[in-house]
C-alpha cells in the first residue's frame, strides 16, 4: 500500500472568532458554536474525532478518537480562495479587492461591451434575495445579474433557459479577463437558476469557479509536479485555477460530493483526493440557515461514518474549513474564525490534541511530509511526529 491523504473541506465550518476578528467586523462570531447551542444536532462520528474539543470552549467530556485542534488564519482575508490556498501553504499578504459600493462604471461599462449585453444589479447582495428582486426582469430582457458580497467575488447569475450554461461560463470567463491588475477579485463565479417567477427561482449545480492562479506553489502543485496523482472534487479545482489538478470532479451537493470522494477511496489509485462541501456555506451560512446548517452536519456525520469504513490502511483523512459563515449573524457574510484541524485514519490510535496551529498551513506541510515531499517554501508545520501515526 503507499501513503495517501483525504481533505475534507467543510466550508464555512468556523470554530470561534479570531484575534483579530473585530477588525473584519466579526467580533463573537463562532459559526459551530452556535450552531450547536440553537439546533443541538446529533454528531457522534465528529463527536468521537474530537470536533468539539475545537471549539473556545469545549462542550464535552467525552475522549476523541482521533486527532484534533484549530487552526489560525494568517492570510489578510476570509474567503474561500484566501483559506485554501493557505492550508496548502500560501499566505496571501495582500488582501483581494472588494466592491461594497458596486463594481465603477467605467468597468460595467466594458464589461457590457465585450459580451454585448446590458446588465442589472450591480451592487452587493445576497444571492437568493437578488433573484427574487431582479429574476424576471432578467427573463424579460436577457440581461445577465451583476452583484458582489462583503468577499472578493464578481458574480453573474443568468437564468439556464435564457442564457445556456455554457455562454453564461463564456461571459463569465470574460469578467476574469477584465477583473485583473488593479481590479483583481478572487472570484468570478457563475450562478446559472431555473424556475418560474419570484419566489420560485433556484440555483442549479451548474455553478462555475473563475479564480485568480495561485501567486505560488501550493502544495497541490508540488504533490502534481513530483508525479502524485492529485484529485479535486466540488470547487476545488477552481480555486486552484486548475494548477496541480490532475482530474477535477464536479459535485452536486454536499452528499453528492461524500458519494463520490468514498468511491474514489475505495475505487482509485489517488495519492492526494481533496474535497470542498460546498453547501454549509451557500445554502445554510449565507443565507442565515442556522436549522439548514444543523441538519446538514447531521448528514455529513453519518457518511463521514461511511467514509472512515471505506478508508484502507495508510489513508490519512483531514477534515477542516476555509473560514466561518456564522448563520446566526446579523450579516450573510464570511466570518474571521479559528477552523478545526481533525486527522482519523486506521494508523491513528486514541487521543491525540494537536493545540492551536499557528496557520491554515499546517495541513498542507503534514500531506507533504505523509505523501514525501519537500516542505521547503511552503508555510506550516507538520504535526505528523504528534499523530502517533503507527
Amino acid at each position: 500500500m503507499k501513503n495517501r491523504a483525504i481533505v475534507i473541506v467543510c466550508d464555512s465550518l468556523g470554530v470561534g472568532e479570531l484575534p483579530d476578528a473585530a477588525d473584519f467586523g466579526d467580533e463573537g462570531s463562532n459559526t459551530l458554536g452556535h450552531v450547536l447551542d440553537s439546533q443541538h444536532p446529533q454528531l457522534p462520528t465528529l463527536t468521537r474525532l474530537g470536533l468539539l474539543h475545537a471549539l473556545p470552549t469545549p462542550a464535552t467530556t467525552d475522549n476523541p478518537s482521533s486527532a484534533y485542534g484549530r487552526m489560525a488564519e494568517v492570510s489578510a482575508g476570509k474567503d474561500t480562495t484566501t483559506g485554501h490556498w493557505e492550508m496548502m501553504g500560501l499566505i496571501v499578504k495582500d488582501p483581494f479587492r472588494t466592491y461594497p459600493n458596486g463594481f465603477p462604471r467605467e468597468i460595467i461599462e466594458e464589461y457590457e461591451r465585450r459580451i454585448g449585453r446590458k446588465t442589472l444589479g450591480n451592487k452587493p447582495a445576497s444571492g437568493t434575495v437578488i433573484l427574487d428582486e431582479l429574476g424576471e426582469e432578467h427573463v424579460r430582457t436577457g440581461y445577465p445579474i451583476v452583484y458582489t458580497s462583503a468577499d472578493s467575488v464578481f458574480q453573474v447569475a443568468a437564468h439556464e433557459e435564457v442564457i445556456p450554461v455554457e455562454e453564461l461560463w463564456r461571459i463569465c470567463a470574460i469578467a476574469r479577463e477584465l477583473m485583473r491588475g488593479e481590479n483583481n477579485v478572487g472570484r468570478i463565479i457563475a450562478r446559472p437558476f431555473v424556475g418560474t417567477g419570484k419566489g420560485h427561482f433556484k440555483r442549479t449545480p451548474n455553478r462555475k469557479d473563475f479564480s485568480v492562479r495561485p501567486t505560488g506553489e501550493t502544495v497541490v502543485e508540488r504533490a502534481h509536479n513530483a508525479g502524485r496523482r492529485v484529485i479535486g472534487l466540488g470547487k476545488i479545482a477552481d480555486i486552484f485555477d486548475r494548477v496541480g489538478i490532475d482530474q477535477e470532479i464536479r459535485t452536486e451537493s454536499n452528499s453528492d460530493g461524500m458519494r463520490k470522494t468514498i468511491d474514489l477511496i475505495r475505487q482509485s489509485n489517488a495519492d492526494f483526493i481533496f474535497t470542498n462541501l460546498v453547501d454549509f456555506d451557500s445554502k445554510y451560512g449565507h443565507r442565515n440557515d442556522a436549522v439548514g446548517y444543523a441538519k446538514a452536519l447531521e448528514t455529513f456525520d453519518t457518511e463521514l461514518a461511511a467514509l472512515l469504513d471505506s478508508m484502507q490502511q495508510d489513508d490519512l483523512l483531514f477534515i477542516t474549513a476555509d473560514h466561518g459563515c456564522d448563520p446566526t449573524d446579523v450579516s450573510t457574510d464570511h466570518t474571521r474564525e479559528y477552523v478545526p484541524l481533525l486527522v482519523a485514519g486506521p494508523r491513528i490510535q486514541g487521543a491525540r490534541p494537536l493545540g492551536t496551529r499557528s496557520t491554515f498551513g499546517d495541513l498542507g506541510a503534514t500531506i507533504c511530509e505523509y505523501l514525501s515531499l519537500p516542505q521547503t517554501g511552503l508555510a506550516g508545520k507538520s504535526v505528523l511526529s504528534e499523530l502517533g501515526v503507527v
